[in-house]
């Protein structure tokens, strides 16, 4: 049974306040990407929504960064980093499809663990390929992944709080609102 049009819209909602809260100040790496992406491929029914809306709600919250912050932050677009940070998150859809019906406590914890590993994994191996900072031997990509990990504690904690807030949360508002008890398939 797929959810009643009121489900979708909420999910949007949620996905965006989410990624909005980006733009108040936070520790380094603290955000809600993987877990909005996880959430987005745990409850929309069509996997091209699940895809689209984290990606278009952490692009607005990108802009708005921008705008706020200026030069420094653009030319994050034209980075490489960019394109990695993506493409986590549409993987993190992905792997958000798993939890699909079935959503609880453990498997949320342990997917948002994933996420933030693969996250960590991945725009690491990006810093060190494009960073002329570090050799490209198999010494400079430790050191790559050594430079990361203050960040990937972030990363974890930021995961897990906003996985938290939105899977948590959501669970709540559907025992609230009848029209959202639909399970997605």
């Amino acid at each position: 049974m797929t959810m009643p049009a009121a489900g979708p819209l909420m999910l949007a909602v949620l996905i965006f306040m989410a990624a909005l809260s980006r733009v108040l100040p936070h520790p380094p790496n603290f955000s809600p990407i993987e877990a909005v992406a996880l959430f987005g491929g745990a409850y929309f029914a069509k996997r091209h929504w699940a895809l689209l809306v984290p990606l278009v709600a952490m692009f607005a919250s990108d802009l708005i960064l921008g705008v706020l912050n200026g030069g420094i932050y653009w030319s994050y677009f034209a980075s490489a980093g960019y394109v990695l940070v993506y493409a986590c998150i549409a993987l993190s859809t992905v792997l958000g499809f798993g939890l699909r019906g079935k959503v609880g406590a453990g498997r949320v914890l342990s997917y948002s663990l994933a996420g933030s590993v693969l996250f960590f994994v991945v725009t690491n191996f990006g810093a060190w390929l494009s960073d002329p900072a570090y050799s490209k031997t198999a010494a400079g990509l430790a050191a790559a992944y050594v430079a990361g990990i203050p960040f990937f504690q972030w990363t974890v904690l930021g995961t897990l709080f906003y996985a938290a807030l939105l899977f948590g949360g959501f669970e709540l508002l559907r025992s609230r609102v009848p029209a959202l008890r639909a399970q997605t398939a």
